[in-house]
């Protein structure tokens, strides 16, 4: 088993980790499994239950910060086929199950058209090509910082189990091939030039399931039952090793998978101590996972006791962490702060994506920040590490809003609603993994407040065609003054003494920008 780190094959060896043994252990309790007695931990106040990290509470530098930049970028951009390309090249015919066609796969068409049969250069041979010769960290985190990213998250691993990492115990990584270089290790360096807290994520998780569909052959033509080289032992440390047939969820549940995830992320957070981890799933393995953010907090441990490490997962948090939605939007304000995490166009970088534009990319923050939500988005990078001219043009148009906005946005909290106009009351779909769809249209009545220092900052979400009415204000709230953000314009307006209601008259100048932002001052 190629893939075991050193601990596990230690085991091996004292006879603790056979198949058969791995198996009848799935049933029980993930805490009494005897190959989890002895994981090295980081010493501190928290341990990996429920109970002990329940005590956990939230940095102010992440609830401040509400916007961070994420690059989700590694080999799998190369082909410019989009996201999942690694496992989707070897699945003949459509991978989605809910999908019946005899249609191919287009990944699978064009890795056998642009590089050769699947069984020949598979996705070890895709990993060569990815040389990152343009990739320029310093520039790129000056212009996150200089748009208005408040933290930075740089890629670990997806689910293809290839590390960006410098990794003792993983040959697949981006020092040993491909660019040849240290890629977490750089993108740290530059979010600590710019004074940006650093965050990792990691999608290694899932991977050993993920990895379970491409372990096949052609079902039809010259290359019929010739096995791919996902099959071939020599390349399980990076392919993984074959599973139960049984086994396939989005976690493993074999132990020794997840003995070998534990050591690789302890390896990741101990490494490089980064602010804040990000997992694709939600809590993985149990104990072994909690473990895992019982260390994370534990290096972070500050001169009140507190840590300052963030965790993000896909679950409800019950003060554990952050709860993460991707693509997706809380529909209320949520009590305990939580996270969007979303793309301006495909994961990887695709051929002909198309982008979200700077309106929406603002609709959005300010929406997640009105629910009590941070916003990280994803910046799609090229294989070779640079931005599209039309990537630069439209993170640098949010740019220019946020110069004039971000007073609305960093270090505000929940107002007693979010929002009001049709947005708040009509049925809107769901996003791909939970909570409201992220990008949604919105019209000039649709309004959403945050506050701060006892200003209320309102936000109207498209262009006012007259004047703005905000219905939520009580009698008993008198405004005093009242500024549109990004000009000096004290603004006329009128509030009725019976309801509260407040009049604002439309401002002489409206930016080019869509989305305005209206500081209303109490007396």
């Amino acid at each position: 088993m190629k893939n075991l780190n050193f601990l596990s094959l230690c085991l091996v060896a004292l006879g603790l980790c056979t198949q058969t043994w791995a198996q009848e252990t799935t049933t029980k309790s993930n805490k009494d499994n005897p190959l989890f007695k002895n994981l090295p931990k980081v010493k501190g106040p928290f341990e990996g239950n429920d109970q002990s990290l329940s005590q956990y509470k939230y940095p102010k530098w992440f609830r401040d910060a509400k916007f961070g930049i994420w690059a989700h970028w590694g080999p799998q951009a190369v082909p410019r086929q989009g996201d999942w390309y690694a496992r989707k090249m070897y699945l003949e015919y459509n991978y989605k199950k809910r999908v019946k066609t005899d249609q191919k796969e287009k990944c699978f068409v064009y890795h056998r058209e642009h590089y050769g049969p699947q069984s020949k250069v598979g996705y070890k041979d895709i990993i060569k090509k990815w040389k990152a010769e343009r990739f320029d960290p310093d520039s790129l985190m000056r212009l996150y910082k200089k748009i208005g990213a408040k933290y930075f998250v740089s890629m670990g691993a997806h689910h293809d189990n290839f590390f960006l990492w410098n990794s003792k115990i993983h040959k697949w990584n981006a020092v040993k091939m491909g660019p040849h270089r240290d890629i977490v290790a750089a993108w740290q360096k530059a979010a600590k030039r710019e004074g940006l807290p650093f965050g990792i994520s990691e999608h290694l998780g899932a991977s050993y399931t993920w990895w379970q569909p491409t372990k096949t052959a052609d079902k039809t033509g010259k290359y019929k039952g010739i096995p791919y080289d996902t099959n071939d032992p020599q390349y399980e440390d990076l392919y993984q090793i074959k599973l139960d047939p049984s086994d396939k969820g989005w976690y493993t549940t074999n132990p020794i998978c997840q003995l070998d995830w534990y050591s690789k992320i302890y390896e990741l957070i101990t490494m490089y101590k980064p602010d804040l981890l990000y997992s694709d799933g939600p809590v993985a393995f149990d104990y072994v996972g909690k473990s895992i953010i019982a260390d994370l907090y534990n290096q972070k441990i500050n001169a009140d006791g507190q840590t300052e490490a963030v965790y993000n997962c896909k679950e409800s948090s019950n003060h554990r962490f952050v709860r993460d939605m991707e693509r997706g939007s809380m529909d209320k304000i949520s009590p305990l702060p939580w996270q969007t995490d979303t793309s301006i166009g495909n994961w990887f970088y695709c051929e002909g994506q198309g982008y979200k534009t700077a309106t929406q990319i603002a609709q959005m923050l300010v929406d997640i920040v009105s629910k009590n939500g941070n916003l990280l988005l994803n910046i799609v990078q090229t294989p070779e590490g640079d931005l599209e001219d039309d990537v630069i043009k439209i993170i640098n148009e949010f740019g220019i809003w946020m110069h004039d906005n971000s007073e609305g946005i960093y270090g505000t909290r929940p107002w007693s609603v979010y929002g009001e106009g049709p947005s708040t009351s009509t049925v809107q779909e769901k996003g791909s993994h939970g909570g409201i769809k992220d990008v949604r249209p919105y019209t000039s009545t649709d309004l959403r407040f945050t506050q701060k220092d006892n200003k209320l900052y309102t936000f109207v979400m498209e262009h006012p065609k007259g004047a703005i009415v905000v219905k939520a204000l009580k009698a008993s709230q008198h405004v005093k003054d009242i500024t549109m953000l990004g000009t000096n314009e004290s603004l006329t307006f009128k509030q009725d003494a019976q309801t509260g209601t407040l009049t604002i008259n439309k401002p002489n100048q409206i930016p080019a920008y869509a989305v305005t932002c209206y500081r209303i001052t109490f007396e």
